[in-house]
C-alpha cells in the first residue's frame, strides 16, 4: 500500500506504477485496488482515464519544470547553461527509473491528445528553445531548429540510460560525464 496520504497523489502513483508495469491497458479499477481506493472514489478525482493519464503526464511534466527549468545564472554562458541542462537532465533520468520508464512509455503511447501534451509540456519546451536559441546567438551551438536540438539531447539521455539501466544501478561519474560529452559534441557550434 502507498503511505501517501492524500488520495489524488496514491491515485497518480497507483496509476504510474501500473503503466509501468503493464501498460496503459490496466483498469480503472485495478488502479483503484494499487491506490487502495474505491473505484467510485476514484472517480470523484478522475472523470476518465484519459483524464487520469493528462493527470499523470501533469504530475511529471511538474518535476521535469521543477528540476530542469532553472532560471538562467548570469555569470554563466550559453554554452554553460547548456551543459547544465545536460547534466541536470541525466541526473533527473538516471535518478528514478520508474519514472523514466513512465515518460518513455508515455511518451510512445499517448493516450492523451497532442494538443493536451502541448498545453501540459508547453512551459517545458519553450524553456529549452530558449536556451538553445541563446545558446546560438552566442556561437556555441549548431545552426538548427532548437525544438529538435533539444529533443535529441533529451531522447539521447533517456535511450541511452535505458540501456544502461538494464545492466547497471549506478551511473558511474566518469560514463555520466561520457553521455554529456556525447551530448555536448552533438550539438556545439
Amino acid at each position: 500500500m502507498d503511505v501517501v496520504p492524500d488520495k489524488r497523489q496514491r491515485i497518480l502513483a497507483a496509476a504510474a506504477r501500473l503503466i509501468v508495469r503493464n501498460g496503459l491497458q490496466c483498469s480503472m479499477a485495478a488502479i483503484a485496488e494499487e491506490a487502495s481506493v474505491a473505484t467510485g472514489s476514484l472517480y470523484n478525482y478522475f472523470a476518465s482515464k484519459e483524464e487520469l493519464v493528462l493527470g499523470v503526464y501533469t504530475q511529471v511534466s511538474a518535476e521535469m519544470t521543477e528540476r530542469l527549468m532553472v532560471p538562467p545564472d548570469p555569470s554563466l554562458s550559453a554554452r554553460e547553461e547548456v551543459g547544465r541542462y545536460i547534466e541536470r537532465y541525466i541526473d533527473f533520468i538516471w535518478e528514478d527509473a520508474q519514472r523514466a520508464r513512465l515518460f518513455d512509455y508515455l511518451d510512445n503511447n499517448p493516450l492523451i491528445s497532442l494538443d493536451d501534451a502541448k498545453t501540459v509540456f508547453g512551459p517545458f519546451v519553450l524553456h529549452g528553445i530558449a536556451m538553445i536559441e541563446a545558446a546560438q546567438a552566442e556561437g556555441a551551438v549548431r545552426a538548427g531548429t532548437p525544438t529538435m536540438i533539444t529533443s535529441f539531447l533529451r531522447g539521447s539521455i533517456r535511450n541511452t540510460l535505458k540501456r544502461r539501466r538494464l545492466t547497471e544501478t549506478v551511473l558511474p561519474a566518469a560514463d555520466r560525464q561520457l553521455v554529456a560529452d556525447m551530448c555536448w559534441a552533438a550539438v556545439r557550434a
